[in-house]
């Protein structure tokens, strides 16, 4: 049965003058199926394109993506869980406001926009592809970013009601210290952690397994015990398969016996995840 959603597009607007803006971000609301949810974009190579001038922290404007993205997460996860309220939102942009308020900076909310669907989450990240990642260029494309691959899991976390029960964690070390974006508690912490090596270079994909490697290496003499699900996102480029192989044999050499999950696993991942989660509760 379909039912009524609204969406609106979160925008990087360069010059409020000349009216210049890219789109980096789709959130939408379906408040009879109880649904929320945000996607943005993390890369910012487009916005550097066609803005050449423009200075952007990376790592800064990363963050922010995958805050706001975080929270509309969590108040979609609230609203699945909660009896309905007579002051539930009317529309997205009541929602959309509240996570980032109208200013005079460059991040700016669209007009919003709605339509009828039968599965808003499938709505979501159609929108995101017509109306954001589409306009990657083609070569960025094969290029995916570990949130790429995170959203592959994500959908099925959602379903399973997993999603609610990851929050970050920061495991800190000796002489590091690195925080997991989604990670919960069984005794131990577990740490599911999206890798992409779906990039253009061989040796690109080799470097990220090292530097992996290595992080997990400096952070086993922290208090705090942690076993890690190596979320992997393969590469496209079937040049790059040998690459990808030796990247694993890479990973297979940290401590703590990590578990390695393929884009083609998550069901079966999210499945046996909620099932554990599950039991745990029963016997916490």
């Amino acid at each position: 049965m379909k039912t009524a959603y609204s969406f609106v597009v979160l925008r990087y607007v360069h010059d409020v003058m000349t009216g210049e803006f890219v789109n980096i971000g789709v959130a939408l609301y379906a408040p009879a199926a109880k649904y929320l949810g945000g996607l943005c974009n993390t890369r910012y190579g487009r916005l550097t394109s066609l803005f050449g001038k423009t200075e952007i922290d990376g790592d800064y404007f990363r963050g922010l993506m995958r805050y706001i993205e975080a929270r509309f997460d969590e108040l979609g996860d609230k609203l699945r869980n909660e009896l309905p309220l007579s002051g539930q939102p009317s529309d997205i942009m009541e929602i959309a406001k509240t996570i980032l308020p109208p200013d005079d900076s460059a991040l700016q909310w669209s007009e919003a926009g709605g339509g009828q669907t039968e599965d808003p989450a499938k709505t979501l990240e159609d929108l995101f592809d017509r109306l954001v990642a589409r306009y990657e260029t083609r070569v960025q494309r094969p290029n995916r970013e570990d949130g790429d691959v995170w959203r592959v899991f994500k959908r099925e976390f959602e379903t399973r009601q997993v999603l609610t029960r990851l929050r970050p964690k920061r495991i800190v070390a000796k002489d590091y210290d690195y925080e997991f974006e989604h990670a919960w508690k069984n005794r131990s912490w577990h740490m599911l952690e999206p890798i992409s090596f779906d990039l253009l270079e061989a040796d690109s994909i080799l470097d990220k397994a090292n530097r992996w490697l290595g992080r997990v290496m400096n952070l086993q003499d922290a208090p705090d015990k942690f076993r890690l699900h190596l979320l992997l996102g393969e590469p496209s480029l079937e040049k790059l398969r040998p690459a990808y192989t030796k990247a694993e044999n890479i990973l297979h050499k940290m401590p703590g016996d990590p578990v390695f999950v393929r884009e083609n696993e998550a069901k079966d991942f999210s499945e046996s995840l909620a099932a554990e989660m599950a039991a745990h509760d029963k016997s916490a």
